[in-house]
């Protein structure tokens, strides 16, 4: 079913634009044209992102914040062998993925952490990344308040993933 969709859409939009009298070629080269433009508007806070986490991860600072954090985490109920999860998560979820995949390679999927991971990155956003794309594709530079409300809503997020898995698992 899925191989159909895309041929199914340049297919439909055609017979729409034949019926409307519209040259269907322009239009799709037309929004094309504006989806590049939209991508070159926010590849410089993609690779920022990316940057941010890869130094990050390579200079060892969130190795040290994790084990900083770790007696918060604890408190939370979040199991502290996942901060690193909880740390990167907010800023890219390719760098979530792996930091997943090595805590459920490590722990095992059905132990507690993984199943808590599990839910983690099932549950929460890309914070940082999310609003880079979305706010940038519509030109707000200033964030105010979602920052901080998107960063609580992911700490609420982690905390009941967390309780879930201990109490529902």
């Amino acid at each position: 079913m899925t191989d159909y969709i895309v041929p199914l859409l340049l297919l439909g939009t055609s017979a729409w634009a034949l019926r409307k009298k519209e040259n269907a070629y322009d239009l799709m080269t037309q929004g094309a044209s504006e989806g590049l433009k939209l991508l070159i508007s926010i590849i410089p806070a993609l690779i920022l992102l990316l940057t941010a986490v890869h130094m990050l991860r390579a200079s060892g600072a969130a190795d040290i914040l994790s084990s900083f954090l770790a007696p918060a985490f604890h408190f939370l109920g979040i199991p502290p062998e996942t901060a690193m999860l909880v740390l990167i998560r907010p800023i890219s979820g390719s760098a979530a993925l792996a930091v997943g995949a090595e805590l459920m390679g490590t722990y095992g999927v059905d132990s507690l952490i993984g199943r808590t991971v599990a839910v983690m990155l099932g549950s929460t956003e890309t914070t940082f990344y999310t609003i880079s794309i979305y706010f940038g594709a519509a030109g707000v530079r200033k964030t105010r308040y979602t920052i901080p409300a998107a960063l609580f809503a992911d700490l609420v997020g982690f905390c009941m993933a967390a309780w879930s898995v201990r109490f529902f698992f």
